[in-house]
């Protein structure tokens, strides 16, 4: 099962730090794999989640680690090219990743091949079988 980092957080969410590459570096460092948020201005790849916060390169995102949340189109087809696991979504309630994943918004229908997003939002929840947990508090999934 994959253990997903949401945006760097470990140990619950830290909004001033989300996105941060030495924060996202942590939670790698911790054997964690992490969902980054992902812009393309222009020919500039940046993280951040409102707003393209900090530049990266290509090279950054070649992780197989990282979950790359497109924030814009321009990120996604970019990123297709590259053969960099991906996904777009606004509020849909799954979207399919580039590999296959089926990322699903919080609280909706999980199956097998499913990321679950956010459980610890619905204690009801059960994630025993889904391919993966993302989470702001993974360290509680291990």
């Amino acid at each position: 099962m994959f253990l997903i980092s949401h945006r760097g957080n470990v140990d619950g969410a830290n909004r001033q730090m989300e996105n941060n590459p030495s924060y996202i570096n942590h939670a790698l460092q911790e054997g964690f794999n992490v969902e980054i948020d992902v812009w393309l201005t222009g020919d500039c790849l940046a993280l951040g989640h409102d707003r393209p916060q900090y530049e990266i390169t290509i090279e950054y995102l070649r992780n197989k680690k990282l979950w790359c949340h497109c924030k814009n189109i321009k990120a996604l087809e970019f990123l297709l090219k590259e053969d960099i696991r991906c996904f777009f979504h606004d509020q849909d309630a799954v979207t399919l990743t580039s590999d296959g994943y089926i990322w699903t918004y919080p609280g909706c229908e999980l199956t097998s091949n499913s990321i679950c997003v956010m459980p610890e939002l619905f204690k009801s929840q059960n994630v025993l079988d889904v391919a993966g947990i993302c989470s702001d508090s993974i360290k509680d999934y291990r």
